[in-house]
């Protein structure tokens, strides 16, 4: 879940193929769709609930109806779900989150997007991973969801990246812990669709490097390890992964061994990586995200460069 405590760089503006396709007919009407939002707006009281947390943060007016159309483990505690949004009035920028409406669940759920725009235009989907918790919309992901059920969602989040062709190139650092990793992973995707399209139309933004340093308890709790390795591989003068392990129990494996660091990430990483030319986005547990964004101030890094989104 996420909760937006930001500092947004003010440069920055603004398979399941088959199974998918088959659930392109979203049947969910619109008195139906806007009795699930109010009722769920007004029953989700708990001071800790991401709406409260969330009140001052910019969400976009439109909730669309979604329908799940992939589902599966992406970790021993993390289920991932992919969701059909038909609705051509929904879009998202690479790093933003949204409000998770559940049919007969009055909490409303805050989960970070980790897929990229591109594959929203391109097959109308969004993917989610959620981390099993004692908390209603979490369970419910676990417990009850199953292929074809019908939420709702609504965008929002001031932590993201979406520079036009025409910005300035900046390389990215991106810093995550456990299920931080989420909204980082966006980020990522989007970064290495703009890197394809300026390679393949010799026009477009221009990616600088960008280096990922990504932590959790030990390598089966390190989500998307296989996506991000691709990614590296892809673009190996272009992006690069530091994987951190402060748990691990078990043997790594031969293919994960040379981008695997038992222990935290260190501040020393982290500062080796500074320039007036980079972008700091920060995303894990808030003591996680503290330490690192006040490092980077302390390192006399622009406010306007760092960038920060704690989940709970």
């Amino acid at each position: 879940m996420a909760c937006a405590a930001v500092m947004v760089p003010g440069l920055l503006r603004s398979s399941v193929g088959t199974i998918c396709a088959q659930a392109a007919s979203l049947r969910l009407t619109s008195g139906a769709l806007r009795h699930l939002t109010l009722t769920s707006i007004m029953k989700s009281k708990r001071k800790t609930d991401h709406l409260e947390r969330t009140a001052n943060v910019i969400r976009r007016e439109v909730v669309s109806a979604a329908k799940v159309c992939g589902a599966a483990a992406e970790s021993p505690s993390v289920k991932r779900l992919h969701l059909l949004v038909a609705d051509k009035d929904f879009s998202f920028k690479a790093g933003q989150w949204v409000d998770f409406f559940i049919p007969g669940v009055s909490v409303v759920g805050g989960f970070s997007i980790c897929s990229s725009p591109r594959l929203l235009k391109q097959e109308r989907m969004i993917e989610l991973a959620v981390k099993y918790a004692n908390h209603p919309p979490a369970l419910w992901i676990h417990n009850q969801c199953t292929l074809d059920s019908e939420v709702a969602v609504r965008v929002g989040g001031e932590f993201f990246f979406d520079p036009q062709p025409a910005d300035a190139s900046r390389n990215l650092v991106l810093i995550a812990g456990g299920v931080g990793i989420n909204p980082l992973l966006s980020i990522l995707r989007h970064a290495a669709d703009l890197h394809r399209d300026r390679v393949n139309k010799g026009s477009g933004y221009e990616v600088g490097t960008i280096k990922l340093f990504y932590s959790a308890k030990n390598t089966s709790e390190l989500l998307f390890k296989q996506n991000i390795l691709d990614l590296v591989n892809e673009f190996p003068e272009k992006i690069a992964c530091s994987l951190h392990v402060t748990k691990q129990t078990t043997q790594i494996s031969a293919e994960l061994q040379p981008y695997i660091t038992e222990g935290r990430i260190t501040e020393k990483e982290i500062r080796d990586h500074i320039s007036k030319e980079t972008l700091f986005y920060i995303c894990g547990p808030p003591p996680m995200t503290d330490f690192f964004s006040k490092q980077l101030e302390n390192s006399h890094v622009p406010k306007e460069h760092i960038c920060f989104e704690k989940w709970w």
